[in-house]
């Protein structure tokens, strides 16, 4: 599999890579966006794995590095949001076959985090049509209230909830429901980094909201397993797509 990197702004982390399928296409779009909340010691090379299985199933994959927290990346509010935004609008600059509108964010941890703002970021020139989250941090004021990661999400949203909720309003995808995409939610049970109290909260008042939205949780799975494309959780993603 080929990865061709393209740039969205000149910072450093800036830049996707994009992979194509065989065939003449257009081919339907997963945009990928890696977790290790929002840190920049982990990078877009974690979903490496995922986009190869997409690839082989016929999917272009737009695996987005953004600026993350530490390290001279330049993350936080509101730089990581801008990213996210102008980095999947970039879409629409790439000589490719691509069919953007079949667009769906697919993002690990942090990552489900971002993939579920992508659908409410407001007008954008490439709209998510479906939304994967997989052991998402998708409620940013229950992250501050269980201090998942040392309370990392302060650090991301410059704040407490009650020092800046205008950014938790803005910021969480739990606080902008609907969606009002199609959704899909993957958690183990044995997750020690994001409860599965998280997807499953997310998942009621989604419903309750009027979304289409649906939750996998798999009793004897943890954390990492998102990440491996033979794993239940994986699959269920990959079903949940086609």
């Amino acid at each position: 599999m080929t990865r061709a990197r393209h740039r969205y702004g000149r910072a450093r982390s800036q830049f996707a890579e994009l992979s194509l399928p065989d065939g003449d296409g257009p081919h339907p779009v997963a945009v990928l966006i890696h977790g290790g909340f929002w840190k920049a010691r982990y990078s877009r090379k974690l979903m490496h794995p995922l986009c190869a299985d997409l690839v082989d199933r016929g999917w272009a994959t737009w695996n987005l590095e953004y600026r993350r927290l530490g390290q001279g990346s330049g993350g936080g509010w509101p730089a990581t949001f801008d990213d996210v935004n102008h980095g999947i609008d970039h879409l629409g600059a790439i000589d490719a076959p691509l069919d953007l509108s079949r667009v769906v964010a697919i993002g690990h941890s942090a990552g489900g985090h971002l993939a579920a703002w992508a659908a409410v970021r407001g007008p954008c020139a490439v709209p998510v049509t479906a939304v994967v989250a997989q052991a998402g941090v998708i409620d940013l004021e229950l992250a501050w209230e269980l201090q998942l990661s040392k309370g990392v999400v302060a650090r991301l949203l410059g704040g407490a909830p009650e020092q800046v909720p205008e950014r938790y309003a803005h910021a969480s995808p739990a606080a902008r429901l609907p969606l009002g995409v199609p959704t899909l939610l993957t958690h183990g049970g044995r997750d020690d980094n994001v409860p599965p109290r998280m997807s499953e909260g997310f998942a009621r008042r989604a419903r309750a909201a009027g979304d289409d939205c649906e939750l996998v949780l798999l009793e004897q799975e943890d954390h990492f397993g998102h990440l491996d494309p033979a794993n239940p959780l994986w699959r269920a993603v990959t079903e949940w797509i086609r």
